[in-house]
């Protein structure tokens, strides 16, 4: 094989002023975000779980009936094995009281899930409320 005469890479001496640009940018973001990452970790407080829990549908299926909802986790720390009960009642009487159980929530996130029933929701006072959870 004869030698080329024409090398197949070529650099430039002096780097084009775009390149210095293009890192002077990409220095300074990267600067901005390593320092908003450790001013958060540094100054935010850890919350305990805060549950908000909100119906979302009920629909007929077969053996009984579907309570569909979602569970919001308005702090910023997750919660894990969290159990939600479904409660029907009629006046002061439990009629019904059914637990569902999520793996984990996450901070400041949201979940969905359902709950069975046989008795019929629309006839009775339905409760959904979070009754524990373990931390992660």
């Amino acid at each position: 094989m004869s030698p080329s005469r024409h090398p197949l890479h070529t650099e430039a001496d002096n780097p084009h002023w775009l390149e210095w640009l293009t890192g002077l940018i990409s220095l300074i973001l990267i600067a901005l975000l390593i320092g908003y990452v450790s001013w958060s970790a540094l100054t935010e407080q850890i919350e305990p779980p805060e549950f908000a829990i909100e119906a979302t549908g009920m629909e007929h299926v077969p053996g009984g009936y579907r309570i569909t909802f979602d569970i919001e986790n308005r702090a910023n720390s997750t919660a894990a094995a969290v159990t939600v009960r479904g409660e029907l009642t009629r006046g002061e009487e439990s009629v019904e009281s059914v637990d569902v159980t999520f793996d984990y929530v996450p901070g400041q996130s949201q979940s969905s899930g359902a709950i069975l029933f046989l008795t019929d929701p629309g006839s009775a006072q339905l409760t959904l409320r979070a009754i524990g959870y373990t931390d992660p």
